[in-house]
């Protein structure tokens, strides 16, 4: 990783005279106004159609509150988290998706899973975690079954902090059940069957947020954050908030995701050259790893290999 990119939540540029970031504000007010009217209106909007709006609010509402974690759009960490903080998609508190967040970007070993904890890769190949990973190794087994192994991964990592961090876990769990009480309560008032909503926007929108991180971090790579890049990101560039360049994000973790194309162009040589890997859309990903695993289960540095 480069000496630029070792803070996650490195003094972020601004707009507007230094007071916000007005593409990430349109974004939420997008997302947050969608989502409104997706789940008013949810009776009248055929089931298909609904199902597809629901991802990509959750997907994109993801994507957002990782730009809130680097910072973004506010100088003020409290708007940040108020912004991002809502519990769209009800399993992940956000002070915990912040606090790995920041410290996989801190992590001085990416992709080790006894210094990264967003490291997919195992320290052994057996176990249940090992059968879950391989479940999760094609693409299909990821969209699939990744969103309930994610589910149960979480509750079963909270449990056991539980035990030594009692408190902390409750300060952790505590605000974000009163704000998944909020969004409850909207969708009961809109009449928006709770199941239905996780079946329509929860699981896709975790499923299409597993997309973008399946081939993003390899272990055998040479470039910042050991990150692979997809190259032509298409609609789902906005969707992800560019951060299919991921090897300009770990390269430049402050930069506002509408900055991140330039450096990625500008830099292009050394973040996609030796060393380094890149597709050239999420097409080329789906067709080589639809039945097919990406990569290997157990990380190098714990299977004989060098880190």
């Amino acid at each position: 990783m480069s000496e630029r990119g070792k803070g996650a939540v490195a003094q972020p540029e601004r707009t507007l005279g230094g007071l916000a970031e007005w593409p990430t504000l349109l974004v939420a007010g997008a997302i947050y106004a969608g989502w409104i009217a997706a789940t008013y209106w949810h009776s009248v909007i055929p089931t298909p159609v609904l199902a597809m709006i629901g991802a990509w609010l959750i997907a994109w509402h993801g994507s957002l509150q990782h730009e809130t974690i680097h910072g973004h759009p506010f100088r003020s960490r409290a708007l940040n988290t108020a912004l991002g903080f809502v519990p769209l998609s009800l399993w992940l508190p956000y002070a915990l998706y912040r606090r790995s967040h920041v410290a996989h970007h801190r992590s001085p070993a990416l992709t080790d899973p006894l210094l990264d904890p967003e490291s997919r890769y195992l320290r052994h190949g057996g176990g249940i975690a090992a059968i879950a990973a391989l479940a999760q190794g094609t693409l299909v087994g990821r969209l699939l079954l990744g969103p309930p192994i994610a589910l149960i991964s979480l509750l079963v990592e909270e449990a056991q902090r539980a035990r030594v961090q009692p408190r902390v876990v409750v300060r952790d769990w505590l605000p974000h059940f009163a704000a998944v009480g909020l969004v409850v309560a909207w969708l009961a008032w809109t009449k928006f069957d709770l199941v239905h909503y996780v079946l329509l926007f929860v699981y896709p929108g975790m499923a299409l947020t597993l997309l973008r991180s399946f081939a993003e971090h390899r272990a055998d790579l040479a470039v910042p954050g050991r990150a692979a890049s997809v190259e032509r990101g298409g609609v789902f560039a906005l969707l992800y908030l560019n951060n299919n360049l991921h090897a300009a994000h770990h390269d430049r973790p402050e930069l506002a995701w509408y900055r991140l194309p330039t450096h990625h162009r500008d830099h292009h040589a050394r973040l996609t050259g030796a060393g380094a890997h890149s597709h050239p859309g999420y097409g080329s990903i789906a067709r080589r790893f639809a039945f097919r695993c990406n990569d290997v289960l157990v990380h190098p540095a714990h299977d004989g290999g060098v880190r």
